[in-house]
């Protein structure tokens, strides 16, 4: 354990370090640029899309959401609970559910 620590702390301290160590080359990481299509279209449904359309917008096309298989209530619930854990997605608590019938009214459920 104490050996893995201490090649972690080489690993994250001095990369250059641990590869003319280990003989290797050392690599470079460049930054690249990265545009991404705009688009100014929102779900429809009026105050019905308001919660996904303030949320989710951010991170997901109107095309890609609506093209989701139809999904249990439970399984959205989930799915939007996975958004904000695990992907740290900013949305309100008070959004959830709105967001949820949302999808369950226009996607189906199975």
């Amino acid at each position: 354990m104490r050996g893995y620590l201490l090649m972690t702390v080489l690993m994250i301290s001095s990369p250059t370090m641990l590869a003319t160590a280990s003989g290797n080359d050392v690599q470079s990481l460049k930054s690249v640029k990265v545009e991404l299509p705009e688009s100014d279209r929102q779900f429809p449904g009026g105050a019905a899309a308001d919660a996904i359309n303030n949320n989710c917008l951010a991170c997901h096309s109107v095309a890609m959401v609506l093209n989701q298989p139809a999904l249990s209530k439970t399984a959205w619930e989930a799915e939007v609970k996975k958004m904000i854990n695990v992907y740290k997605a900013p949305i309100d608590q008070a959004d959830v559910e709105g967001i949820v019938s949302y999808l369950v009214q226009k996607l189906g459920e199975r």
